[in-house]
């Protein structure tokens, strides 16, 4: 049996909700990782002969002066393949933070059956599609379509019901408090996603003077690489932010105290009303 993570059953300020998510990344890196590290190879693969076509080099893959039009629709297919892999794990992380509140062991096998593969799945693409198409039309869009929608698989697995709708009104709660925490996170994990993807090449290539062919291939594992971690993290930053602006404006942690008090499961309290 995997480590229980630790999720307050209360409102936690950014940093705590930030170490929370990272808690949970920690006592799920199996499924986490491993889902993570598939798609993120697969989104490699898939911008590779974009790459090529828009003539961009590695490691930082800037824009071409010979086509920036290719350049703009390798980045617009960039952000759409990232809202898709992070609602995905928004959704496994999801499946575990919910028993994690409550203190129901769940072993990893089992967290597959609790993602509602289906819905996620559709919900994924749907949400990768908007933030390709906002990212194409300025990138002003994207800011809204990722911190509004982004929690939609965490609100399919955990509330058992809902749509973008209702992510849309938990992000936005508060002063928009979980637009804003996502797109931290977001900036936070880019940051660390460049410096582990595409920075150690550039001082490498920099020091050595040299630009060798192996940049082709290595560049794209590194990034891979870096996006497996990055993307897990923020799947659960999701997660656990979906709790958290529960318990801050629904209440949640009163009705799971009460589920107790009474002698109910307490995981029905999780259960949205429709």
């Amino acid at each position: 049996m995997p480590a229980q993570p630790d999720v307050p059953l209360r409102p936690m300020t950014l940093g705590e909700l930030l170490d929370a998510a990272m808690t949970l990344l920690r006592a799920r890196a199996l499924p986490l990782l491993l889902t993570a590290g598939v798609l993120a190879a697969l989104e490699q693969a898939l911008l590779v002969p974009l790459r090529r076509a828009a003539s961009v080099t590695p490691p930082f893959y800037g824009p071409s002066r010979y086509d920036f039009g290719g350049w703009w629709t390798l980045v617009s297919a960039g952000f759409a393949a990232e809202g898709f892999i992070i609602c995905v794990l928004a959704a496994v992380a999801a499946a575990a933070a919910g028993p994690a509140l409550v203190g129901q062991p769940l072993r990893h096998r089992q967290l597959w059956a609790r993602t509602r593969p289906v819905p996620t799945l559709l919900a994924a693409l749907a949400l990768g599609l908007a933030c390709g198409v906002a990212a194409a039309a300025g990138f002003l869009g994207w800011f809204f379509v990722y911190g509004l929608f982004g929690l939609v698989s965490a609100v399919l697995v955990i509330d058992r019901s809902g749509s973008f709708g209702r992510s849309a009104r938990l992000a936005a709660r508060g002063g928009m408090r979980g637009v804003w925490t996502r797109l931290a996170a977001y900036v936070t994990w880019f940051a660390v996603r460049i410096a582990l993807g595409s920075g150690w090449v550039a001082v490498f290539t920099s020091v050595t003077g040299d630009q060798p062919d192996w940049l082709d291939w290595l560049t794209p594992v590194a990034l891979a690489a870096a996006n497996t971690v990055a993307y897990a993290a923020l799947g659960c930053v999701d997660a656990v932010l979906l709790l958290e602006t529960r318990i801050r404006t629904e209440g949640l942690d009163i009705a799971i105290s009460r589920a107790r008090g009474r002698g109910e499961d307490p995981a029905v309290a999780l259960v949205h009303p429709r």
